[in-house]
């Protein structure tokens, strides 16, 4: 090993010392997750032993590792800060060339808990498809090569992404594991059910893809040698070898223009006037006055704040999978369109708690109720915005797959009716229970503030459901007793009539809360 190999795991070894050093909190949650993950390791690895002998076992095995690679390639975009030694920059002032930086670099890659759960995950997939002692040995260097292309390939991501992810705008990505999680939750269980009912066949044209693709072509090589093709073996660990020389060529490319190539913070300023250009469009669609100012401001927030738009990306993709999940799968309902209102429901829910600190700026301008009433209302139209069109396509998209067009109208209406209703209750519940969300990690509410959290969210939640229940007992009654199906279409004007009743009795009353309670307020969402 090279001293300078041997420095960069050393002082990889003392990052991780010292950040479990800073408190009993971090030591005790960074110990339950690597008990957690190795006991998730060993458990796959038990599993993928008992696999042996499967007729299919390869057919399971090859797309899994190919999904391990898939997440070694995404997490630095999802969570670039949760490795120090992720950021080369950092070692720029310092006298080193990029090629033995990636060799020492890549080797303190295999310190930690991540490459652990790999090398389990990978030997148990050779073990339940190698048969005799030489896919053994062959399965054995393809252990080795499948690791380190998957540490490569997640340096050589991070890398080539690093002035990007270490940007206040770059962090904004970090938003998409909300989405990605939700859409890999959903396919996964379709996928299984799948798999269920027709068995691990299905997966055969897949693996045989997937047999010739690195990393998974590591344990493609083990399948090979224990078949007798052994040219066939070795051209995947060919292919292996190869994509790590690539990628570790890539990676010090990246390496050599992070250490080189000048930065934004040294670059020319923006043109002036860009930004009022940039604004001119949005603000020529919205009314005038402050009702148009405080739109602007909420879907600025949207789209810029990391919060906001972390709580809005997770809301708008899992209003849309559970109803189209389950539609597909043909368990589903028309009903479940209401889903997508609820989720982007609850976005009217501690509306002052998205400003943190900077509420006192807002609440300057407020000297009276009808002052409040104005905010509140161009918040609420602000959501409108983007939820009215949104719940209207999650519904027709959901009907058209299920094929009951006839119930078309009477969803939305349900729908909108469930929209004021969280609108309403949204308003209330700002005022009466506001709390702060912190602007650093992953928290969503201050310490000290869970109480107040879930007070304003489930009774909010509850006092909808309450504030629906003439709608709902009115579409079940016509569902029971088929009087009304002649009828059902009523439910659409009728549940938007009464849900825009309901925004706007609740935003009345929200109002004179929100101009007496200002200085509670803003003491509540200022404490992040």
């Amino acid at each position: 090993m090279s001293p300078l190999t041997a420095t960069v795991v050393r002082l990889k070894l003392s990052l991780l010392r010292n950040g479990l050093r800073q408190s009993g909190g971090r030591r005790a949650v960074y110990v339950a997750s690597a008990v957690l993950v190795v006991a998730f390791a060993a458990l796959q690895l038990i599993g993928l032993i008992a696999l042996r002998g499967h007729e299919h076992a390869a057919s399971l095995v090859l797309p899994l590792v190919a999904v391990l690679g898939l997440g070694w390639a995404v997490m630095p975009l999802f969570f670039p800060g949760g490795d120090e030694t992720l950021d080369p920059t950092r070692l720029v002032m310092l006298p080193l060339r990029p090629r033995p930086l990636v060799r020492a670099l890549l080797a303190a890659s295999l310190v930690g808990i991540g490459p652990l759960f790999t090398v389990l995950l990978l030997a148990g997939s050779v073990v339940s498809v190698a048969h005799g002692a030489l896919a053994y040995a062959v399965g054995a260097v393809g252990v080795v090569l499948g690791l380190l292309v998957c540490v490569a390939l997640a340096r050589a991501v991070a890398a080539a992404n690093m002035r990007l992810l270490t940007s206040r705008r770059g962090r904004d990505l970090a938003v998409l594991s909300g989405l990605v999680v939700a859409v890999g939750a959903q396919v996964v269980n379709f996928g299984v059910q799948r798999l269920g009912t027709s068995g691990l066949g299905q997966l055969d044209p897949v693996a045989d893809v997937l047999r010739w693709v690195p990393p998974a072509a590591a344990v493609g090589a083990a399948d090979s040698a224990s078949d007798g093709s052994y040219g066939a073996a070795v051209l995947q660990l060919l292919l292996c070898a190869g994509a790590l020389a690539g990628l570790v060529g890539a990676w010090a490319a990246s390496l050599d223009r992070l250490m080189t190539a000048p930065d934004g913070s040294t670059l020319p300023a923006a043109e002036p006037g860009a930004g009022r250009r940039r604004s001119g469009g949005l603000a020529r669609l919205l009314p005038t006055g402050r009702t148009g100012a405080v739109m602007e401001r909420g879907l600025r927030y949207v789209w810029r704040d990391p919060k906001t738009k972390a709580a809005w990306v997770t809301a708008l993709a899992i209003g849309l999978i559970v109803p189209l999940f389950n539609a597909v799968q043909g368990t589903g309902s028309v009903y479940f369109a209401c889903f997508a209102a609820g989720m982007l429901g609850i976005q009217m829910y501690n509306q002052f708690g998205q400003d943190t600190s900077a509420f006192w700026t807002v609440a300057m301008t407020i000297s009276s109720p009808r002052d409040a009433y104005v905010e509140l209302r161009g918040r609420a139209l602000a959501l409108l915005v983007i939820t009215l069109p949104y719940v209207t396509l999650v519904t027709v998209v959901t009907t058209g797959l299920l094929g009951d067009w006839a119930r078309l109208p009477e969803v939305l209406g349900l729908s909108f009716a469930l929209l004021g209703a969280l609108l309403a209750t949204g308003a209330w519940t700002s005022a009466r229970f506001p709390y702060s969300i912190p602007q650093e990690g992953h928290k969503n509410v201050a310490p000290g503030q869970v109480g107040l959290a879930w007070a304003g969210i489930v009774g909010g939640m509850v006092a909808a459901a309450l504030l629906c229940s003439p709608v709902i007992a009115v579409s079940i009654w016509w569902n029971v007793t088929g009087v009304g199906n002649a009828w059902s279409w009523l439910l659409l004007p009728c549940g938007a009539g009464y849900g825009a009743l309901l925004t706007w009795l609740g935003l009345r009353l929200a109002a004179p809360r929100t101009a007496a309670r200002l200085p509670e307020i803003l003491t509540a969402v200022s404490k992040g």
